[in-house]
């Protein structure tokens, strides 16, 4: 398969950009499900106890930007920088988890503050199209659930959102222990070594 051109890394994320804002106004982000792979991987940590992990391209439009975004009508993740490495192929695209609701305290949208992002890799598929092989997600669950204990006290919260946090723990489809995880925390081709870019030096001891 060919390498991909920062060319088309570009227009990619460009249409990922558009499909993203398109969501976000219809309240259906299962659309964006497209994007993926047929066999990608999406995972975060909640808890160093509770992952989430979705595989293949149908678990991410059922679970992960299905069950995991439904509630959220009204918040918006706009991307505030990116970073491209058309080498290795990956984008880093870091974003701010805002509400759409305003804080009468502040007269500012509720958002969960610290840095929020996703590292996709991506990669041309057999019939030449591009997709995403992989994400993976980061961002503070402490100072999430902290930003909806405010929004729920405001009582601006609809009730769409309150039936999405009442849905929690490893008995939803995509959550699992780390042991039981159906791939790996780090996306699969990190996990395997093949960009290491400081060898470790030093010698683990019992």
């Amino acid at each position: 398969m060919t390498a991909l051109t920062r060319a088309e890394i570009d227009e990619f994320w460009e249409t990922w950009l558009d499909i993203n804002r398109r969501a976000e106004e219809s309240g259906d982000w299962r659309v964006m499900a497209d994007w993926y792979a047929e066999d990608a991987t999406y995972g975060w940590m909640l808890t160093p106890d509770e992952h989430f992990m979705a595989v293949g391209r149908e678990q991410i439009r059922d679970w992960a930007i299905g069950i995991e975004m439904d509630g959220f009508d009204g918040w918006h993740y706009d991307y505030q920088a990116t970073v491209v490495d058309e080498k290795n192929a990956m984008i880093v695209g870091f974003w701010k988890q805002r509400s759409g609701i305003t804080d009468d305290a502040t007269g500012t949208e509720f958002e969960v503050p610290g840095l929020g992002g996703s590292w996709f890799g991506v990669e041309r598929q057999p019939d030449g199209d591009v997709k995403f092989s992989w994400q993976r997600d980061w961002f503070d669950f402490g100072a999430m659930a902290h930003t909806m204990g405010a929004v729920l006290k405001s009582g601006k919260a609809p009730d769409t959102l309150h039936a999405r946090l009442k849905v929690f723990g490893l008995e939803v489809p995509g959550h699992y222990r780390p042991a039981d995880l159906p791939s790996t925390v780090w996306p699969p081709p990190v996990e395997a070594g093949q960009y290491v870019t400081q060898q470790q030096t030093r010698e683990v001891t019992g």
